[in-house]
């Protein structure tokens, strides 16, 4: 068989796995919040109900073009930035398309989804779409300042823009991990990663205490459904990457779902302890103490 034709099949494959646990994730979170509140919660499989019952629907409702292809270009941020980085470290089944890719390719697709759902909220025909733009424009590109100065830290630690090269060097031990070699780049980007997932509390796009509106109640039927597919593989994704670059990677399935679950319970974690920010406290804090710790990092790394 075409060796391309084979590295689709298991990316494909990738995709399907990564998908049902970001679903499944989507469930058992929400029911563990639930236990601590002594709630019976939602049940686990809430995720999958949801996506048949959007599918299910039509919707009469028309915009622009833009309004259509913003939950595309979403999903399409999302499934690239998995693709192009490696799942499983040493398999080659689970590689994906990392080898044509690096950080770079990786920092754009994390930022094209954003960008394509910006676009999107722009047609919607929502007097307040304007708001939720902006605030996610302006959030993004504060907590992309200390993300970027920690993965160029990396980049000068290891000399190489490759996250399969990153991975290979921290094998060995926990002790070889990024985080452990270069603690300083791993705290501002383990502060930029609470911002990139959007939990509380930096969810000031949705602002569900604030403000009832926003993608869930713009999308309707199979839109909506594009963009709970995306909730469901966009996040497992960011945390595959942070999972490469920061804590060795992953030998295996088992052990890449603990560590995603664990690096995920920690903007959980933050989010159950603090209140929302304000979108001006959000970006000024960002760049703040983050800002600083990811200098402070490059400085380090080349000098010292």
């Amino acid at each position: 068989m075409d060796p391309i034709l084979v590295k689709i099949l298991y990316a494909l494959l990738t995709l399907f796995i990564v998908l049902n646990y970001g679903l499944l994730i989507q469930g058992i979170v929400p029911k563990i919040g639930a236990r601590v509140g002594r709630r019976h919660g939602i049940p686990f499989y809430q995720a999958y109900l949801d996506i048949i019952k959007n599918y299910s629907k039509r919707t009469r409702v028309t915009h622009g073009i833009m309004f259509y292809i913003g939950p595309v270009f979403r999903l399409t941020g999302g499934i690239g930035l998995l693709m192009f980085m490696p799942v499983i470290f040493g398999s080659n089944m689970f590689q994906n398309f990392s080898f044509t890719g690096d950080l770079l390719l990786v920092l754009y697709f994390q930022f094209f989804g954003v960008l394509g759902m910006a676009l999107g909220a722009a047609e919607s025909g929502h007097p307040h779409s304007a708001i939720g733009v902006s605030r996610g424009l302006s959030q993004t590109t504060a907590f992309e300042f200390p993300l970027t100065l920690g993965v160029l830290s990396l980049a000068v630690q290891y000399q190489t823009l490759n996250i399969s090269d990153i991975v290979a060097a921290q094998q060995g031990g926990f002790m070889h991990w990024s985080i452990m070699t270069n603690p300083l780049a791993a705290a501002a980007m383990l502060i930029a990663f609470l911002g990139a997932m959007g939990r509380a509390p930096f969810d000031v796009v949705l602002a569900p205490q604030e403000i009832p509106i926003g993608p869930p109640t713009e999308y309707q039927s199979g839109l909506l459904g594009v963009l709970q597919l995306n909730r469901a593989i966009f996040p497992i994704a960011k945390l595959i990457l942070f999972m490469n670059l920061l804590f060795g990677g992953a030998t295996s399935w088992p052990e890449l779902f603990l560590k995603t679950f664990l690096i995920y319970m920690w903007s959980v974690f933050v989010g159950v302890v603090f209140p929302r920010f304000r979108v001006d406290h959000s970006v000024r804090w960002f760049l703040g103490v983050p800002l600083l710790i990811g200098i402070l990092a490059i400085i380090v790394t080349k000098f010292f």
